[in-house]
Parts: C-alpha cells; sequence; structure tokens
C-alpha cells in the first residue's frame, strides 16, 4: 500500500482556543478589531529533502537487523506507545540513535520540564552533526512557550512556522485580538505530528510535546496514544514532512522576529539577577549556546532527569505489518475559507475505511462533533448491524467546553441508532489509569524529580487525547486527527493505516479497560439522558453530568447555540 495524499482546496490548543475564538469572533461581528498586522514576506528560505540514504544509519541497519530476526513479507514494523515510560523514553532513543537527521513536526511544543530534556538531547544531537528540523504550527508559539524558538539559534538547527500570525507573541490573548481581521486564517492549523530519525524510525499519534502529555502536569494529563514506526512507511511520513517544510506557509523563525525578540530569545537574564530590579530586562552575559538550559525558565535542577535511559530499540517487541499514511496536503491549512471538496481529507479517507466495517467499530476520540455526513456513516453501519463504539471525554475530563457544547448535540441521536457511548471519567484515582498513561509514584519521581509537574500525589484530573479507530479487530487508524468537522475541514492531519490483528487487539484491550474502569456508558433516561458506571466500579451511578461544576455546566448551555459544528 502506498501513501494517500490528498489535495485539499482548502484546527489549536485544544484547551481554550475553541473557546476563545468563538468569543473573539463575536467581538468581531459586534465591532470589529482595530489595527491589522502584516507578515513579511517569506523570502531566502532553502528547500530541503529527508536523508535518503537510513539503511547507511546505525538506526536503519537496525530495521534491517531486527526484520532478519522473523519471517516476514512486511517492510515496517510498529510498537503501541500507551504509557508515558514509552511515550518519552522512545522519543530520547530516536534523538540519541540518530546519526544524520531528525525532523519533528507538531502543533504545539511547550516549555516546560520535559520539553526542556528533549530539546537538550536535540542540541546534543545538532552538535555531533545531526541536521534538525523542527516545523511547528505558529498559534502556540507566543508567552514562554516561545522561548522554545531560541534552539532555532543554534548550529545545525531549523525551525519554522506553518501557517504564522501576524503580531506580538506577548500572550494568546493579543494575538487572537490583532489576528481578528483574519479569522479564517487563523482557524486553519496545521495538526500533524511527526517524529523522525534517520528517515529510519518515526513516532505518530495524538500527542504534543510538554509535561501534560507525559504524566507530568499539576492540574491536567491527557490519556494519549503513539505509534512507534520502523522501515518503509517511515519513508512516506518524511515525504510528508518534506511537503509542509518546503511549502510557502512555512516560514524560518528568523523571518517572523523583529530585532527585540531576537534579543529576548537569545539572550536572557532572570528578573532575580543582581541590578535587574524593576528595569526592563538587559541580555544575559552568556549566549543561549552556552548556556545550561534551552528554555529559561527551567532550570537544571527542575529538569527531568536528563540522564533517563532511552528506549532500547534493539529489544522492544515490534509487529510487522503492511501499512499506509493517511496525510492532508499543506495546502488544506492555506489563506482563505473554501470549503474542502468531499473525498479529499484524511478524515475522509477513514471514513471510507470505517464504511467497510462487517461486525465491529471502535472509536476513540477526545472532541467528537461528528456532523451529519459522519452521522449518516454511523446510521449506515448500524442498520447493516455493525457494532459502533464510542470513547470520548466527559464534560469535567473534557478541556474544551465548547467542543462538548457540539457534541452534545449529537448525543440522543447516536443512541436512537444504537451507538454505544462511553465518556471518560476526570477523576485522578480511576481514569488517569486509562490507556496505561498514569505513572506510579516511583516513575513519576524517575520522570520529574520532587517538585515538578506532576508531583502532587496524581491530584490532576484527566483528560482523553488519544485518537484512534479500530475496524473489525484487524484494521488500526492512529494518528493526530479527531472525529470531528475541525478535523474534516480545518485542520491539517496526519494517520498511519496499520493492517495487523494482534496490533488491533493490543489497542482495544487498553481502550477495553478504560471502558470497564474509568468510564461511564451513556444511557437515555425519561427525558434525558443516565451515566452508567462500569460493573464493580468504585464510583456509582450519576444522572447528571458526572464531575462537572455548576459553573461549567452553565457555560457549555451558553456556548452550544452559539458554536457552529465545523468551528468547534
Amino acid at each position: 500500500m502506498t501513501t494517500s495524499s490528498f489535495t485539499i482546496a482548502k484546527r489549536p490548543p485544544q484547551f481554550f482556543w475553541r473557546l476563545l475564538v468563538r468569543w473573539f469572533t463575536i467581538a468581531l461581528l459586534l465591532g470589529g478589531a482595530g489595527g491589522c498586522a502584516s507578515l513579511p514576506a517569506n523570502e531566502g528560505r532553502t528547500a530541503s529533502s529527508a536523508f535518503n540514504q537510513p539503511e547507511a544509519t546505525p538506526l536503519g541497519r537496525l530495521v534491517q537487523a531486527r526484520r532478519s530476526q522473523v519471517t516476514t513479507r512486511s517492510d515496517t514494523a510498529f510498537h503501541l506507545l500507551n504509557t508515558v515510560d514509552e511515550a518519552l523514553s522512545s522519543r530520547l532513543a530516536l534523538i540519541d540513535g540518530a546519526q544524520r537527521s531528525l525532523d519533528l513536526q507538531y502543533y504545539a511544543i511547550h516549555a516546560d520540564a520535559s520539553t526542556e530534556v528533549l530539546l537538550q538531547r536535540l542540541r546534543e544531537a545538532a552538535r555531533r552533526g545531526v541536521r534538525v528540523r523542527i516545523l511547528l504550527d505558529d498559534f502556540n508559539s507566543v508567552g514562554e512557550d516561545a522561548q522554545v524558538l531560541r534552539l532555532a539559534f543554534e548550529p545545525n538547527v531549523e525551525i519554522r512556522l506553518f501557517n504564522p500570525l501576524p503580531g506580538s507573541r506577548s500572550n494568546m490573548i493579543g494575538r487572537i485580538i490583532t489576528s481578528l481581521h483574519d479569522v479564517g486564517r487563523m482557524q486553519k492549523r496545521m495538526h500533524n505530528k511527526l517524529f523522525l530519525a534517520d528517515n529510519a524510525w518515526g513516532i505518530t499519534g495524538g500527542r504534543n510535546l510538554g509535561d501534560q502529555y507525559f504524566g507530568g502536569g499539576d492540574k491536567q494529563n491527557f490519556v494519549d496514544l503513539d505509534v512507534l514506526a520502523a522501515g518503509r512507511i517511515v519513508r512516506d511520513m518524511s515525504a510528508s514532512f518534506d511537503r509542509f517544510w518546503n511549502d510557502e506557509l512555512a516560514y524560518p523563525v528568523q523571518t517572523l522576529l523583529d530585532a527585540q525578540d531576537l534579543e529576548q530569545l537569545r539572550q536572557w537574564q532572570p528578573a532575580s539577577a543582581p541590578g535587574a530590579g524593576d528595569a526592563k530586562p538587559q541580555p544575559a552575559a552568556l549566549p543561549v549556546t552556552a548556556s545550561a538550559t534551552v528554555l529559561p525558565s527551567v532550570t537544571p535542577s527542575e529538569v527531568v532527569d536528563a540522564k533517563r535511559p532511552p528506549m532500547d530499540l534493539t529489544t522492544i517487541p515490534l509487529i510487522w505489518a503492511p501499512s499506509t499514511l493517511l496525510v492532508d496536503a499543506p495546502g488544506k491549512v492555506g489563506p482563505g475559507d473554501d470549503e474542502v471538496d468531499a473525498g479529499e481529507t484524511v478524515i475522509d479517507g477513514l471514513l471510507s475505511l470505517m464504511q467497510q466495517t462487517q461486525r465491529d467499530l471502535l472509536i476513540i476520540s477526545p472532541y467528537f462533533v461528528p456532523g451529519q455526513r459522519m452521522m449518516a456513516v454511523y446510521e449506515q453501519l448500524r442498520k447493516r448491524g455493525v457494532r459502533v463504539r464510542v470513547l470520548t471525554n466527559s464534560l469535567a475530563s473534557n478541556d474544551a467546553p465548547a467542543a462538548h457544547a457540539g457534541y452534545a448535540r449529537y448525543r440522543k441521536q447516536l443512541l436512537d441508532m444504537g451507538v454505544e457511548v462511553y465518556e471518560m471519567r476526570s477523576d485522578p484515582g480511576t481514569a488517569a489509569e486509562a490507556l496505561g498513561n498514569k505513572p506510579t509514584q516511583r516513575r513519576r519521581a524517575a520522570l520529574f524529580g520532587s517538585g515538578v509537574g506532576g508531583s502532587k500525589g496524581g491530584a490532576s484530573r484527566a483528560s482523553l487525547h488519544s485518537k484512534a479507530v479500530v475496524i473489525d479487530g484487524r484494521l488500526s487508524i492512529i494518528g493526530s486527527m479527531n472525529l470531528d468537522l475541525r478535523s474534516q475541514l480545518k485542520n491539517s492531519e496526519v494517520g498511519l493505516v496499520i493492517r495487523s490483528a494482534p496490533l488491533a487487539q493490543v489497542a482495544t484491550r487498553q481502550v477495553e479497560e478504560t471502558l470497564s474502569s474509568a468510564a461511564y456508558r451513556l444511557e437515555k433516561r425519561g427525558g434525558g439522558f443516565f451515566w452508567r458506571a462500569p460493573a464493580g466500579a468504585s464510583f456509582g451511578d450519576e444522572d447528571g453530568e458526572p464531575g462537572a461544576s455548576t459553573k461549567l455546566k452553565l457555560m457549555v448551555r451558553l456556548l452550544g447555540p452559539l458554536a457552529p459544528d465545523e468551528m468547534l
């Protein structure tokens, strides 16, 4: 099977982005926004491509060696990364093992302890001669998170920002206000997630980079899922990266930052430094290339154990299987408000696969706003007797209340057609165990030390962030896409299609463990809904939105009528 690349005519933190866009869209309609910043010309960038001889590297030779140990006709192997330990250690292994190239493509990279470890390792790789290319969606590169861009000034490192927004990077509110004249561009984001080493091994899935994705968040941790790939399919992943990297919407960091920004990013002095007082911060004595850390807000004592061992790629279990890559074209995120032609997106490719289901369809989507076209697919499947199960967030576990408002519109219709709907429980004592993502205290200490994110005894709430579909227990689709109209119409996405019953069984078993211990099954009762707890669970049934505050429930009721499905 070959890469499926879709040509498109025409998605944010999933945190408050969805909500803020609606608020400021309304403000724009009511009174407009004053002042319009503009982008500079995207000139002087040089095209580049993935390293084309992966078999000449140690990582490439390892793929060949692992394949020679088994009897298979498949040229690609996979390993599900369903714990935070594996998610972080696998990335460290790819960085440490890379000899020629490291290519990272992400929607968000947050400036915190886990990212500091990854950035330090990336800097070390660059200093030993590895070419590092990082392609980051521009939306989140503001405030403290903009400090990630400091790595762009290291030799052998290039960072480009995709579909950038003009104006201030001081905070998210300012960024949105100064972009209100171009809401269409602001909404369309590069949501792809790729982590590639020597064009031989790669990772894709739902995770961005940051403490909340590796079990270290103090207030919230995402239950997520990635897949590690090795072999031929990685070349397809790299080809997709190159298309985005060389697209006209990919701006080198240096073309977007003015002189003041460059000084703030290249050199830094803590406010508590001698003589700082209330004066404007002055450049530090040491350039960033000589700093102990990449991120100025993270001190060495706060960093995740920088010496923690990477995953052993020579011994991890691998499943060899046929596969293909679903990926949107960069133009889907281009400027303008044209609708995407039907049948041309990752989501449309996914819907086509779902329509071929014969017995059982399992959907994991944190933001589930199907729209009428997806609903028609589910209805068709149910009429043919196909079992359809959906795991999504409850209101309490959802980090995007506006998205929950959109999903809530479809609850009754889904239940009426016989779809089994499950909602994730947010309580840290149970839901954080879902999909194997809650570190024990020992593992937490190993990851984050004492006094860093996630060290408060597991008090942070859980939020589902995995994106996967399993068809008939034999076909798995794992990637960045949600089953919603934003992924279908606005964001660019990527997903691996893997034809393997053993891998599908592993994924299904993980999800079913969640359904049986950390999720409510939604049922109709009277004129409303009832949330049934699993048999033998430590928590009970609920007749209202489980765990959600009155304030949150009211917010969703107010948002519901105002938010179009395609914007959620």
